[in-house]
């Protein structure tokens, strides 16, 4: 785990003491996995910028996002980077700008447990998913995928001034599209993301909604 609390606490000295929310998402075994994998070297966290420019917010696409839906970009620090250093890196690669943070708004606690569906636990640690194959002399191969019924994240999540730069990203396998929107314009978004299956959707949604009244930047519709 290498974003520690002593970076945090002096992030917070610096921008603000952060509104603190917790949240349990429920997602399929599929899901946990996906974010499983995501946890290269022990990462557990997101970096999340709302980013005002001209009065509305630069939000991305990713590549497999239903037609409509758009959010703020986040991501994730490597090993010995600062969380500035962190953020600006992101930050460029996924919209080809540079920043100005301005205020730490809200940390978050998030448990993303296994959903209770499709004879799903999320009360026990570790789920056997098991699969039975027969062989053609009648022998039978057991094939075992465990997942980890729980895993702990969290986001940081910081409102910045853009200062410049024209959108042009470099992180094509991420990222689809960058543009500007109004903040009422992510009462649709967050309509399509609930609209889908994905956990991780619905916590950006809910992230959204603990994070739009922190907000301090002049709307222009």
């Amino acid at each position: 785990m290498f974003v520690t609390e002593e970076m945090i606490a002096r992030m917070a000295e610096e921008f603000g003491q952060p509104e603190r929310a917790e949240f349990r998402i429920e997602v399929t075994g599929e899901e946990l996995n996906r974010i499983r994998s995501s946890q290269k070297q022990g990462r557990n966290h997101d970096v999340t910028l709302y980013i005002h420019k001209d009065g509305r917010i630069i939000v991305i696409a990713k590549p497999m996002y239903p037609s409509g839906m758009y959010r703020v970009p986040s991501g994730g620090l490597k090993p010995g980077e600062s969380i500035v250093e962190g953020i600006d890196r992101e930050v460029a690669e996924e919209t080809g700008c540079r920043i100005e943070l301005e205020r730490f708004l809200l940390r978050t606690d998030v448990t993303f447990v296994l959903a209770n569906n499709s004879g799903e636990s999320d009360k026990d640690s570790l789920v056997g998913q098991v699969c039975l194959q027969t062989c053609h002399q009648r022998r039978v191969r057991r094939r075992i995928h465990l997942t980890i019924g729980c895993i702990r994240w969290r986001s940081l999540v910081f409102q910045a001034r853009y200062l410049s730069g024209d959108f042009q990203f470099t992180d094509h396998e991420e990222i689809a599209e960058v543009r500007m929107a109004t903040l009422d314009e992510f009462e649709e978004f967050s309509r399509i993301m609930r609209g889908t299956v994905v956990g991780g959707l619905h916590y950006r949604a809910m992230l959204h909604d603990a994070v739009k009244g922190l907000l301090s930047i002049d709307r222009q519709l």
